[in-house]
């Protein structure tokens, strides 16, 4: 690669020139050679204990390396934060791989050890394939690497990252389908056994119901539904950001003003009567704020007179929310779908989205042009770094407005200011059209 006044020019792919800018602003050299920071024996058996993982390893393993078959790769199970918890692989690689401090312990995050299939997939929350020179490390650019998240079936949230790695010299065009076949067996191993744990609940559920006279409904601590009576039970609520604590009369979205019990491993919910306006007053006091500050984690928080819930969107439902906090005069579909994949045309895939997020956010989000509520708070929290803005998000309007947070010249919107300031304010609040795709029309 030729070199410039900056150091070397990165790979053209969006996703390793973003992972490149960032460490520059870190400072990270690209001859670092200190020692990767490890996890002490008793902290990696409490890591594995904590991450719930261990039990998608038997099938990974008879998947990845059947007997008598010795596959040229080495295979890593990360945790959400990077860190490497298992590994397995052809006992020469493994030991060319210790010799990187790749292993067992390793915090193989992007800030220690620069561009790499683990660190990327863990911050962005996306599948990311990293080969040779795209490794920002001159050390690491003798391997080839593909990591692809796991997500856990209850919250949607990052669960882990399962990664290849292999020569780079030798090529493998089979390494990213492998390693997204992984990833799936993880999610499904995972997915089973959430299922076997909701049935076991429901076993409890189905007789304690069938003592109250009123509707009720029982879920386990996601909030996914494991039985219900005189209410259709939604597949699964949304619940505060950590818990109702010892219980009492909380606002649960979708059914209103609930009492609410804790149970062995789930919460008994008890729906009161329902008030038609309940929705519009909770929209007309309410305050929204979009919690970006952990990469590959976002989360919806809504506050309001009757009481408080959270929400973790999926990475296309934030990218959604914080164009509508931006934009807060509302987007057409056709404008939409132009910021979010550079095609207007795509508006049935917009509409689509908008109308699952409807589900969590009822009154709070208004159509024609889709916007959220004029009557309602909105602040976004953004991370420290502003290539951590979104990092999985491919969107050229999410892109350009990490460039324009690293420059300054941009902020996110803040908390609600004084009605004799509202000109202003919609300035800060990103009212303008100035972050939609070139040729976007309002």
């Amino acid at each position: 690669m030729r070199r410039s006044g900056g150091g070397e020019t990165p790979p053209t792919r969006s996703e390793i020139g973003d992972s490149w800018a960032r460490l520059r602003r870190l400072g990270l050299d690209q001859e670092r050679t200190r020692e990767v920071p490890r996890l002490q024996p008793a902290e990696l058996e409490e890591a594995r204990r904590t991450v719930g993982l261990a039990q998608v390893l038997p099938v990974l393993r008879s998947t990845l390396f059947p007997a008598d078959d010795c596959a040229p790769v080495v295979f890593a199970l990360a945790d959400p934060k990077a860190r490497i918890l298992w590994w397995d692989g052809e006992h020469r690689l493994k030991r060319d791989a210790d010799t990187l401090g790749f292993g067992p312990g390793a915090l193989w995050s992007e800030d220690e050890v620069g561009t790499n299939g683990i660190g990327l997939a863990a911050r962005t929350a996306r599948p990311s394939t990293v080969h040779s020179v795209e490794h920002y490390l001159h050390s690491h650019r003798g391997w080839s690497c593909v990591a692809v998240p796991v997500r856990d079936p209850r919250t949607g949230r990052l669960a882990g990252v399962v990664n290849l790695s292999g020569p780079a010299a030798e090529g493998h065009p089979y390494l990213r389908q492998l390693t997204v076949t992984a990833a799936r067996l993880a999610e499904t191993e995972l997915r089973a056994g959430h299922l076997e744990a909701l049935h076991r609940l429901r076993t409890v559920a189905v007789p304690l119901l069938a003592r109250f006279g009123g509707p009720a409904l029982v879920v386990d601590g996601s909030g996914w539904t494991a039985a219900a009576v005189g209410v259709p039970g939604p597949p699964r609520l949304a619940l505060p950001p950590e818990s109702w604590g010892a219980g009492g009369v909380r606002w649960v979205p979708t059914l209103g003003e609930c009492a609410v019990e804790p149970l062995a491993d789930g919460w008994l919910v008890r729906p009161s009567l329902p008030r038609p306006a309940e929705l519009a007053e909770q929209a007309e006091s309410a305050e929204l704020e979009l919690d970006l500050r952990r990469p590959g984690s976002p989360e919806l928080r809504v506050r309001g007179s009757a009481g408080a819930w959270s929400h973790t969107p999926s990475p296309r439902h934030a990218e959604l929310l914080l164009l509508l906090a931006l934009h807060r005069d509302g987007l057409s579909a056709a404008q939409l779908a132009d910021a979010l994949f550079a095609d207007p045309a795509r508006t049935v895939t917009v509409r689509a989205e908008l109308s699952r997020l409807r589900r969590h956010l009822g009154a709070l989000l208004e159509a024609r042009p889709y916007r959220l509520a004029n009557c309602a708070g909105v602040v976004v929290l953004g991370p420290d770094e502003p290539h951590d803005l979104l990092p999985g998000s491919l969107s050229p309007t999410v892109r350009a407005l990490r460039a324009d947070l690293a420059r300054g010249v941009r902020r996110l919107p803040g908390p609600r200011q004084p009605p004799a300031s509202s000109s202003a304010n919609s300035s800060s609040l990103g009212r303008s059209s100035s972050m939609l795709p070139s040729g976007t029309t309002r």
